[in-house]
């Protein structure tokens, strides 16, 4: 199964980790490529470079960053292979033993096969 993991740090937008992290990521991330674990990951430039694109009613709106509420900015994303969503969790925790505080959503990927949300509670 493949999850899609977007990560939310509490510190505040835009300030860069420390070289202890940076080091830490880097050997975490290496292991877990040559693992299998983990397919793509990348982080995200401070929202004052994006942009929020809604839809209501058949009409858009764009807003441009910054986004103002930090608990809402994604910081980066990791897309994963695991055996099960337990075991995403398991590596979503080690990711966040060395990025910090803050809160990362696992969403599992739809695959061909997959049964429809809610219909056996694996979604």
């Amino acid at each position: 199964m493949r999850f899609l993991c977007l990560y939310r740090s509490s510190k505040p937008e835009g300030t860069p980790p420390s070289q202890k992290e940076m080091m830490r990521m880097g050997q975490l991330i290496e292991e877990s490529f040559k693992s299998g674990v983990l397919l793509a990951t990348e982080g995200c430039l401070p929202s004052i470079a994006g942009a929020r694109l809604r839809m209501t009613g058949g009409q858009f709106s764009v807003t441009d960053g910054p986004f103002s509420e930090a608990k809402e900015v994604v910081g980066g994303f990791a897309l994963i292979q695991a055996e099960s969503k337990a075991a995403a969790i398991g590596f979503t925790k080690r990711f966040m033993e060395i990025a910090g505080d803050g809160e990362t959503e696992i969403r599992q990927i739809f695959e061909p096969g997959d049964a429809p949300c809610g219909s056996s509670g694996t979604m």
